[in-house]
């Protein structure tokens, strides 16, 4: 499964309203943290993809969201299930630990 991008348009579709948990990944296109995480969440998709929604969100592009969900630096990763956050990640994270917590 690939990374889907999520945007304010698609968030409640895609992340509040999803069966499985969501793994969502505050980025910034001019962060360098977050294009080492980059290749790392494209691998969690590709191994947890059947299991759960792995989204990025471009900060920039959606403020209100950084916003709501109180992101102060990125890379933020976020866990959400059953439309609430149960885990969050600042900075780059092993790809087991965010495995882990995703399966918990």
């Amino acid at each position: 499964m690939s990374v889907k991008a999520i945007t304010e348009e698609n968030f409640e579709q895609e992340v509040l309203n999803s069966e499985k948990p969501v793994l969502l990944d505050f980025y910034a296109d001019w962060c360098g943290p977050c294009k080492m995480m980059s290749p790392i969440i494209d691998e969690i998709a590709e191994e947890i993809g059947e299991t759960a929604v792995v989204g990025k969100v471009n900060s920039d592009d959606n403020m209100e969201l950084a916003e709501k969900y109180e992101i102060m630096s990125i890379p933020t990763i976020m866990i959400i299930k059953n439309g609430q956050e149960v885990k969050r990640f600042l900075g780059v994270t092993p790809k087991e630990e965010i495995i882990k917590a995703i399966n918990e």
